[in-house]
């Protein structure tokens, strides 16, 4: 191969690899950017400091691996810095969209929340589940799409619910029990007992009166129902809380700049009204 062919050719594949190696880069910080712009239209709208909490699968680096996220001790350490950053006057809106995480990241950033002075509200586009819900009690007002969802805060020892493994002794004669059951069920006792006085401490923070605020922690921490149950804006409404959907629309646009894994889209639409062929008026889908 002539040498200035052979150059040409090496030269042209580290173009290639540079590019494959920077444009990531590039997307994400341009990702950024348009995040920032965003949030900070809606701080000017709402008169707020707006904290984001949005765990998404994201791709990182060329090679399109991803992450799973969720909510940890960093976040928690993030979160509270901005809130210490916040004047006491000013209102919070805190947009959060998890699968849950650490349940001690997730009570410190409750508690904080809980403990600003000035009206905190808790927006949710789609859902917050265990931690992210633990979050969303600390709010004065919870803002909801109406198909969003909360989820139950009983505590979890590893992969095993608490509430089951303390079920273990009332179903076994104590003599089948081997010790290390017992610690789990004395260490899920424990637990079980904390998130309750976390979730009822946290509603009395708000105002809420001492029957509905242990009526509530009794409903979401004490194992009534599976972890991913997922919890509707009716559901939640009558237990008591104060739950809105006035989602404002930039929230949702805000939620677009945060992509999921690349590849082929398992859903797809024509984000527009459709049209009828031949037709000049959007239709609805009625018949006329």
């Amino acid at each position: 191969m002539d040498p200035t062919g052979a150059l040409w050719i090496n030269q042209l594949f580290w173009l290639i690899f540079l590019l494959l190696l920077i444009m990531p880069m590039i997307k994400a910080q341009t990702l950024e950017w348009s995040r920032e712009r965003l949030i900070r239209a809606i701080e000017e709208k709402r008169k707020s400091r707006v904290i984001t909490m949005i765990h998404r699968q994201e791709t990182r680096s060329f090679l399109g691996f991803f992450m799973m996220r969720f909510i940890t001790i960093e976040d928690s350490e993030q979160v509270l810095r901005a809130i210490r950053m916040t004047p006491k006057d000013l209102p919070i809106d805190f947009i959060i969209h998890t699968p849950g995480g650490l349940a001690l990241a997730a009570t410190q950033i409750a508690n904080a929340l809980a403990d600003h002075q000035a009206p905190v509200r808790v927006i949710v586009p789609h859902y917050a589940m265990s931690g992210g819900t633990l979050i969303a009690l600390s709010a004065d007002e919870i803002i909801m799409d109406e198909h969003a969802v909360l989820g139950p805060v009983d505590p979890q020892l590893g992969q095993e619910p608490a509430a089951s493994i303390v079920k273990i002794k009332d179903i076994k004669d104590p003599n089948e029990i081997d010790d290390t059951t017992w610690v789990k069920i004395d260490v899920g006792e424990k637990a079980l007992k904390q998130m309750f006085d976390n979730v009822k401490q946290l509603l009395l923070k708000k105002g809420y009166p001492e029957e509905t605020a242990v009526r509530i922690a009794d409903e979401l921490s004490t194992g009534k129902y599976t972890h991913d149950y997922p919890l509707t804006v009716e559901k939640l409404r009558e237990l008591g809380l104060k739950v809105s959907t006035d989602v404002p629309e930039e929230v949702y646009a805000l939620m677009d700049l945060y992509p999921q894994p690349t590849g082929t889209p398992s859903v797809q639409y024509i984000p527009v009204p459709y049209q009828r062929p031949g037709s000049s008026q959007p239709s609805t889908g009625n018949k006329q």
